[in-house]
């Protein structure tokens, strides 16, 4: 589609919007002014373009958790808390990651942000790397569903989440106040508590601190480990045990004006990527190693916003963080005579110093439109290393990437209609250092020829340029439909570029391209949410053009299976590979699945939908919630996408008995047969769970106890999205008691 066509299609859905709503606007009015506030959600989401919002007023699909729904979905990673949202899955590598997925996509295509600023980890292309960011402080989390580039960048192609903590709140407490949380659960023998307060040092200003610990042992499943395994270690996730920590301390001032707040804050993490482990050959094919991740990083935020700064402007938002982060990934070897410890070194090293800081300027109406002209700067300094020699190297070399970005979104009410019109454009800006003298000459392509590693590769600039059209009408007093254009564009990430070797935790040999182009995206949404009254609910259908989509494939060995090499590339019969004899090491063993990225046309389309009925009200109320979700992901010229998440369905029902509210859900996964190249289907199974809180009859503590059960009919899933789906499966039947309190604050 040319950029002409596309200028005409969004400014059509402009024009056509208010035509289409223009009949209503009289009775919608009137409408609005009977219902009150009353009527609207009052939850705020924050990341949104022009400030603080209610739900109902966003354009873009949004989900949020808050108050009790984020409690009772707090878990150890952000996949699992998210899973089970509408269009949101988990593609986890063991319960220490939890990588979100949005409508089919994740990666470097969903942007999480801390408090509004990406999270400076290395998760985006790393199947096997944590997302960095404390998920358990959150005190909201809004999901974005769908390219949300405009403000945040190509990044966010896919969809972004925002984890909002208490770090930024521009409201001071009244009076000193601590809040604990903790909770345990016998599967794993998982201990986690989480700590948060503040004290007030003057009327306008107060310090903020937090703290979260969690420690877990090797979590229990029914059956055993990997896909097809019949003999062995059965009942446990080997080598999934977890180590995590997080401090913050913020200062913040916050008067008429506004507010302006610094925060340094401090995370880190220890966990094992589960595999069978047999270092005695119990079984005869176990492993006699297992690999384990340490990251960790510090990071310094500034958040501001100043009231009426400049004439014409009545908001100026100043926002900046600096995140040094750094990662290893460990090898630990045991004997295979006696199953003792004999060494253990560092494969991999990862660093990554990243600072971003953007300014949004909010101005007055102008003509009837009002929005915010924006500019955002990301400087990323990334390198990856393995430090057992200086003639190895690793699978991404060093690189440097910087961005430079502007944008402007503005927005218009036409009677019922309120409509948006987007527009940005970035320069990236992306240099790597020289490769000489690697262990890792090239490799072996799928048609039989040789691709040699380079040593140089010339500087990448390319400039991404993202439109959208959308707008929300209201249909009455108690629905909206939306509608939404948008044209969107992807820079290939560092590490889609760069990659050339082995990635030992996630047992990868990985192939990048520097020659691939930026994809393109054309996504068109259409929505219709009931918002008030006893049945709620939000129906979404999608479709998404992709042009030049990167995905990472696998390549059948002729068998349908992947195709393995050893740790420099090498096939069976070839090189090192070839003739191995005992104890020559790693470059015999074909450990590492061959996986490339590779381009193609794409699509994905699918429907999203959620809500909830309250069936009975009064003093023992009954509410039913319900979800549901699909999506398609495909090449254009015929292939399926890998690790797309199957449909789901979903059904619930709350309860409150004075002081004890109960909930239990069940949702189905269904089974994935549409699978790509080399990769395997994945069977349905249920999941149920039961959520109990009790609020403990305290006059000056507002506490409350609560009890968690999770996979209670233990079963033993395998989460199609996840890469390391055959290895390992969902962590069975788990039950969490816990309490929350509040002391002080009032």
């Amino acid at each position: 589609m040319t950029l002409p066509l596309m200028t005409r299609l969004l400014l059509g859905t402009a024009l056509i919007a208010p035509a289409l709503a223009g009949a209503q606007a009289q009775a919608a009015d009137a409408d609005l002014q009977q219902r009150g506030d009353a009527a609207l959600d009052r939850v705020i989401v924050t990341a949104g373009p022009l400030g603080r919002r209610y739900v109902d007023e966003m354009i873009q699909p949004v989900s949020v958790l808050h108050g009790s729904e984020l409690e009772r979905r707090m878990a150890g990673s952000l996949g699992e808390m998210l899973d089970g949202l509408p269009g949101v899955t988990n593609a986890d590598f063991g319960p220490g990651v939890g990588r979100p997925v949005i409508r089919g996509q994740q990666g470097s295509r969903v942007m999480v942000l801390d408090d509004g600023l990406p999270v400076a980890d290395v998760s985006g292309e790393g199947v096997d790397h944590a997302v960095a960011v404390d998920s358990r402080g959150a005190s909201q989390i809004e999901v974005f569903r769908g390219p949300t580039t405009l403000m945040f960048g190509s990044g966010a192609a896919g969809g972004v989440i925002n984890v909002r903590s208490k770090r930024f709140l521009p409201t001071l407490a009244p009076s000193p106040f601590l809040e604990v949380d903790a909770s345990y659960s016998p599967n794993g023998d998982d201990r986690q508590i989480d700590l948060s307060g503040e004290v007030q040092l003057s009327e306008t200003f107060a310090l903020r601190a937090s703290g979260g610990l969690r420690r877990a042992n090797d979590f229990s499943i029914n059956g055993f480990q990997e896909d097809g395994q019949t003999e062995g270690f059965e009942g446990r996730l080997q080598n999934s045990s977890i180590e995590s920590s997080q401090a913050s301390l913020t200062g913040i001032m916050s008067d008429d004006w506004g507010f302006a707040a610094l925060s340094l804050s401090y995370w880190d993490t220890d966990y094992g990527i589960p595999e069978v482990f047999d270092p005695m050959r119990i079984r005869g094919d176990g492993s006699d190693e297992y690999e384990r991740v340490t990251a960790d990083y510090v990071r310094a935020d500034f958040r501001s916003e100043i009231n009426q700064p400049l004439p014409g402007v009545s908001l100026a938002r100043l926002s900046a963080a600096w995140t040094r982060y750094e990662q290893d990934e460990t090898e630990f070897e045991f004997s295979r005579t006696d199953g003792s410890f004999e060494d253990s070194e560092i494969e991999a090293t990862f660093e990554n110093r990243e600072f971003e800081a953007r300014a949004d300027l909010l101005h007055d109406p102008v003509a009837g439109w009002e929005g915010v002209i924006g500019l955002q700067y990301t400087n990323r300094d990334f390198f990856a290393d393995d430090p057992r020699g200086a003639d190895r190297g690793f699978y991404v070399r060093p690189n440097l990437t910087r961005t430079f970005a502007a944008y402007v979104i503005e927005e218009r009410r036409f009677g019922p209609a309120v409509v948006e019109l987007g527009a940005r454009i970035e320069r990236i800006h992306s240099s790597s250092d020289p490769v000489i003298a690697s262990r890792v000459p090239g490799v072996t392509l799928a048609d039989g020829s040789f691709l040699p590693q380079p040593e140089q590769i010339d500087d990448i600039n390319t400039t991404a340029l993202s439109l959208s059209a959308s707008t929300i009408i209201d249909v009455g007093p108690d629905h909206h439909a939306r509608f939404g254009l948008t044209r969107a564009e992807r820079a290939p990430s560092p590490e889609q570029r760069y990659a050339f070797g082995r990635h030992s935790a996630a047992g990868t040999w990985e192939l990048g391209d520097p020659d691939l182009k930026s994809e393109t995206y054309l996504n068109f949404e259409a929505s219709w949410e009931r918002h008030t009254g006893p049945l709620r609910y939000d129906l979404t259908a999608y479709y998404n053009r992709a042009d030049n989509f990167i995905f990472l494939t696998s390549e059948d060995d002729g068998t349908g299976n992947p195709v393995f090499v050893n740790d420099i590339g090498n096939r069976a019969g070839e090189g090192a590979a070839a003739g191995c004899l005992p104890g020559d090491g790693g470059l015999c063993r074909l450990r590492n699945q061959f996986v490339t990225y590779e381009q193609g046309d794409a699509h994905f389309y699918g429907v999203e939908l959620g809500g909830s009925w309250e069936a009975v009200e009064g003093d023992v109320p009954l509410t039913f919630h319900f979800v549901a979700d699909y999506v398609r992901g495909s090449l254009r010229d015929g292939g399926d996408l890998p690790r797309i998440s199957p449909w789901r369905y979903g059904l619930g029902a709350s309860t409150r008995l004075g002081d004890l509210t109960l909930r239990a859900d069940y949702l189905r996964i269904n089974a994935q047969n549409r699978v790509a190249t080399a990769e395997s289907a994945t069977d349905g199974y249920n999941l149920v769970s039961l959520d109990a809180s009790y609020d403990l009859p305290f006059d000056d503590v507002n506490a409350s106890v609560y009890l968690k059960g999770r996979n209670l009919l233990d079963e033993a899933g395998r989460r199609h999205t996840s890469f390391f789906k055959d290895d390992a499966p969902i962590i069975g039947r788990a039950f969490y008691v816990g309490v929350r309190a509040r002391f002080g604050g009032v």
